[in-house]
């Protein structure tokens, strides 16, 4: 494997695991984090035991969905790198090229 496909593997594997590790511990926290306190006068809000206007929530999406976004640009980056392949050597472009002109030449 070359040295640029094993980069990009390592940067599409980094960022999945960012996106998922990001996500256990910040959205996924914040959601079954146990209930407790007094109701206040947003409790209308409470769907499925879940304050909705809670400012944690406010904070932790944004950046939730910042660190997602950067994540899936890593991984299409590393499956770029993982699935191109390696450019031609200069020096069978070259040969390529002179033949192209010997045989041009001769016609």
């Amino acid at each position: 494997m070359a040295k640029d496909k094993i980069i990009g593997l390592i940067v599409m594997i980094l960022g999945i695991l960012i996106a998922i590790i990001y996500t256990m511990g910040s959205v996924l926290d914040l959601f079954f984090e146990t209930l407790g306190g007094n109701p206040e006068w947003d409790s209308f809000f409470m769907v499925f035991g879940h304050d909705w206007l809670d400012w944690r929530l406010f904070v932790v999406l944004p950046l939730w969905l910042i660190v997602i976004l950067i994540s899936i640009i890593a991984i299409w980056i590393g499956y770029s790198m993982l699935t191109t392949p390696a450019p031609v050597p200069l020096e069978e472009l070259e040969e390529e090229l002179a033949a192209e002109e010997e045989s041009e030449e001769t016609s």
